[in-house]
């Protein structure tokens, strides 16, 4: 769990050194990693369920997706719409990491993100063709798709298998099918980093009404509601396309490297306006919950962390830069 961790770490003292999140296309022992990681949780079936723990974490998600924080309009839930998102998602990011360095059996490993914001600076015909969807990385496109190493070519041995995905409604539903993806095809260009050091300059958090018409504040921005079609975090998983549209988003392994850099780009945003910048208050109304600092961050695990928990993570990992961003 997330505090036991801490508290391993609190107990080694000087020896806890807090592990360190690296560039997917520019460290390759990294990438290397997260694959053989990856697809060694997804090959952990779990006997009573069928599914593996990366199967767990894409039910995970589409569950809070699905559990409403009370709004009559903005449909708000327990991870997304609202203040909790960017400290909700960096919970979920620190249960994949921890995992991983169990199967692994590597305490030093660091999660890797995309740097997506470099990509988007380039033109837009060469953004599909970036190292990120090389073979060695996260393979390219189709559906399913036909390389790299979530790849289940027609008539090959199932390495990477689709076994939960969400309908139209966002109700989970079992299935058996490789993974999908459409670099580019429902909108043509990733954000750029002028995009990310708008919302670096933006100095609110978050406002009432807590939803995604919150178009002024760092969360909304970062979140991407505030643009048309979509901005941020929003446009990459549209501009992947595929399984990153659904509420089971997780299941495309891009999913973490987006917001391991979504998470990047907080911890930026920390740097500039304060850890424990963040609203709102524990004060506000009971149509909040779940999104107030004191209020435990919705969880398939018992006694999980507490909003305000996730401000300040310094002694679980950093980036290795965020001048890109600055």
């Amino acid at each position: 769990s997330f505090q036991k961790i801490l508290r391993k770490r609190k107990a080694e003292g000087v020896r806890a050194v807090a592990v360190i999140r690296r560039n997917i296309t520019t460290d390759s022992a990294a990438r290397d990693k997260y694959v053989r990681g990856v697809l060694l949780l997804k090959n952990e079936l779990q006997a009573a369920s069928g599914l593996s723990s990366y199967d767990a974490l894409v039910v995970w998600h589409a569950r809070a997706m699905m559990t409403m924080t009370p709004t009559s309009q903005s449909s708000r839930n327990a991870a997304h719409k609202g203040p909790v998102f960017l400290p909700w998602h960096r919970y979920f990011l620190i249960v994949l990491e921890q995992h991983l360095q169990r199967v692994l059996n590597d305490p030093t490993f660091g999660l890797p993100y995309w740097a997506w914001n470099v990509d988007g600076d380039k033109p837009k015909a060469q953004q599909p063709g970036q190292p990120v969807w090389g073979p060695n990385c996260m393979g390219s496109n189709g559906a399913p798709l036909v390389d790299g190493p979530f790849a289940n070519p027609q008539g090959a041995a199932n390495k990477f298998l689709v076994r939960v995905d969400t309908d139209a409604s966002g109700n989970l539903r079992r299935v058996t099918r490789g993974l999908g993806r459409r670099l580019a095809s429902q909108v043509g260009t990733l954000p750029t980093t002028p995009e990310v050091k708008h919302a670096l300059g933006l100095s609110a958090y978050d406002e009432s009404d807590w939803n995604l018409a919150s178009s002024t504040t760092f969360r909304n921005v970062v979140e991407g509601w505030s643009q048309s079609p979509a901005g941020l975090h929003n446009r990459v998983h549209v501009w992947v396309g595929g399984d990153m549209l659904p509420g089971s988003s997780p299941n495309d392994p891009v999913f973490f490297l987006n917001h391991c850099n979504v998470d990047r780009i907080w911890s930026a945003w920390q740097g500039k306006h304060g850890k424990t910048t963040y609203s709102p208050p524990q004060s506000a109304p009971a149509a909040l919950r779940r999104h107030r600092p004191d209020d435990k961050l919705f969880s398939v695990y018992a006694n999980p962390p507490r909003v305000k928990d996730m401000f300040n993570i310094d002694n679980v990992y950093t980036y290795d830069t965020l001048s890109d961003m600055l």
